[in-house]
């Protein structure tokens, strides 16, 4: 009961029932960013990155509290650069979420029958290329721009078709290994060569399409259908994580998703490699 007394005693001496608006807008402000970092990291190698900074945190706590002088001196030390260090271990999720804040939609002055279209010529030429086993690599640009990596590709800025695409890609075409972009509702360029990613742990059946496809949606927060030209399998990355083996039905549906009002990526269907 004592307890209880001291503890309701320090309760009222509380300021926080002071709060002010201002206050108020600081708590939501810091709620809203911090829940808005963990669906950027969820399901990326930075979640084991945070993990990790997590041990480092706690071994510094104890080593405080023990006291272990040389092990706390040490953590100290490379926690005082805590800054440079997330700089560079987040480099490529920090410019993504920088990149974020503005805005570039994929379906810019576009209405919503035309966005239909759109995503349906792109669903019938894939499914088509999957059919005769031609191999494909469609970028959706949306909020970042990709100019860095268009270097060496062909220029287009064509109305976006499944015969337009389809022959793109033919064997026989001269920009058949590169990507093609679209941008804007239409395409932008085509013949392009995305960086690779540098994971280790992909799949040995997927070959530079796939690496490509993972590559630049490790930079940039486009959307990449790439069709396989082994087994003609469907596949689609976003934020470095590949969903395989789409069937037609779910290439819609997850071109639908992907480009309706924002969805939370904790809920986007996609599956590590």
């Amino acid at each position: 009961m004592e307890t209880l007394q001291i503890f309701l005693v320090a309760f009222q001496d509380l300021d926080w029932l002071d709060l002010t608006w201002v206050d108020v807008l600081d708590i939501l402000v810091v709620t809203f960013v911090t829940y808005w970092i963990i669906l950027l990291i969820k399901g990326t190698r930075a979640v084991h990155m945070v993990a990790g900074l997590a041990v480092v945190f706690i071994a510094y706590v104890v080593s405080r509290l023990l006291p272990m002088h040389t092990l706390h001196w040490i953590i100290n030390s490379f926690l005082s650069s805590i800054i440079l260090i997330i700089v560079v271990l987040f480099q490529e999720d920090i410019r993504r979420a920088l990149a974020r804040m503005g805005r570039n939609p994929l379906f810019a002055g576009m209405s919503r029958k035309e966005e239909s279209r759109f995503l349906e010529e792109i669903a019938v030429a894939t499914v088509n290329m999957s059919e005769r086993n031609v191999g494909a690599l469609i970028v959706l640009e949306r909020e970042t721009r990709l100019e860095d990596f268009l270097e060496g590709g062909t220029s287009l800025d064509a109305r976006v078709g499944r015969e337009l695409l389809t022959s793109i890609f033919f064997p026989l075409s001269p920009l058949h290994d590169g990507a093609t972009v679209l941008r804007e509702g239409r395409i932008h360029a085509a013949g392009c060569f995305l960086p690779l990613t540098k994971r280790t742990d992909i799949h040995k059946s997927f070959g530079t399409r796939h690496r490509a496809a993972l590559g630049i949606t490790e930079r940039a927060d486009a959307v990449v259908i790439v069709v396989s030209e082994e087994d003609g399998s469907i596949s689609v990355a976003l934020d470095g994580i590949l969903q395989h083996g789409l069937t037609p039905k779910a290439l819609r549906e997850a071109l639908t998703d992907l480009f309706s009002p924002y969805v939370p990526r904790g809920k986007r269907k996609a599956e590590a490699l």
